[in-house]
């Protein structure tokens, strides 16, 4: 008997790890998880709650749902105090401190400028300078103004709009992330759009990490990075990813808000560290400020990949 024990309990042992792999449209992108686990049954429920978490965050914070909670404060908050979720609250919180960290290269009010671009809903268009000036005389995170102790957000300009573009899919990564990791999962890479990733601990096959792949901007069937996400995340901004081309100039939606203008001189930027949100918000102002401004700036324990517009792209880590 003893013998047939250990051998059931050795059997068992050796049973090779579950994968499971599902998706989810939500926010402008596919939100997909591959994940491992010893339970079938238990990993698909973690990996299709957290998908569920991407549908949540979507209808909340959604600038194109006009009952979403982003929505009701772009629609109110330039005439009354809004009272919104402690959620929220904190994630507006979250934004103004990165404007502030970026020195207003990161501004969650870049709204207007968006819309102005075409870039709200569409693929972009050239706007004359005097559309330009006046959606920038629109924005500014100075403007947006968190009062604790009511939870509350006000507006102190008329036409402000806080768009969740720069730091949405971020914030949800991080929030699939939580629930997974609560739930046991042994292993998952999540990827928001491929702009976004977040992998938790490490395939069984892999001790590194998740291996992912830094695009080369201007021939995207190559890469020129490949590196291992363990308990880490990667986002990436890139001027290929919504752009138009006027005369010999491209124009991404990669916008300074301090211009007014789509930045120039970059092609992708690429940033690491522990969570999604800071990934993603960083990836922007680094993208906008440059090699040198993000040389001095970056916090500490995060990485950054650069690729360059030098005519060609030279792509190289932060030093």
């Amino acid at each position: 008997m003893l013998v047939w024990l250990l051998a059931t309990a050795l059997a068992y042992a050796a049973e090779p790890p579950i994968r499971y792999e599902s998706s989810v449209d939500a926010m402008g992108s596919t939100f997909s998880i591959a994940a491992w686990g010893s339970d079938r049954e238990n990993l698909a429920a973690a990996v299709e709650s957290a998908l569920e978490e991407a549908r949540r965050l979507d209808r909340m914070l959604s600038n194109y749902r006009p009952n979403s909670e982003w929505s009701a404060v772009n629609r109110d908050a330039a005439n009354q105090n809004v009272a919104v979720s402690q959620e929220l609250f904190d994630l507006l919180a979250a934004c103004v401190r990165y404007s502030e960290q970026s020195e207003g290269a990161f501004d969650i009010t870049v709204g207007p400028l968006m819309r102005v671009w075409g870039f709200y809903k569409g693929s972009g268009r050239l706007p004359h300078r005097s559309e330009v000036r006046s959606a920038l005389a629109r924005t500014g995170y100075k403007n947006l103004s968190l009062q604790t102790t009511t939870r509350t957000v006000r507006f102190g300009r008329t036409g402000l709009e806080i768009d969740p573009g720069g730091i949405g899919k971020g914030y949800a990564v991080d929030r699939m992330a939580s629930i997974l990791r609560s739930a046991g999962v042994s292993g998952a890479l999540i990827n928001a759009g491929g702009s976004s990733m977040y992998g938790l601990n490490a395939p069984p096959d892999e001790p590194r990490g998740w291996k992912v792949l830094i695009r080369d901007p201007k021939r995207p069937e190559r890469h020129v990075a490949e590196l291992y996400l363990k308990n880490e995340s990667m986002a990436t901004s890139g001027n290929y990813e919504k752009f138009f081309q006027a005369g010999k100039r491209i124009y991404s939606h990669i916008m300074d808000p301090r211009t007014g203008y789509p930045a120039q001189g970059m092609f992708s930027v690429s940033v690491l560290a522990p969570r999604s949100l800071d990934s993603e918000a960083w990836s922007k102002p680094i993208y906008i400020n440059g090699r040198q401004w993000a040389a001095k700036h970056i916090p500490a324990g995060f990485r950054a990949f650069l690729c360059e517009d030098r005519g060609e792209a030279q792509c190289a880590w932060l030093q």
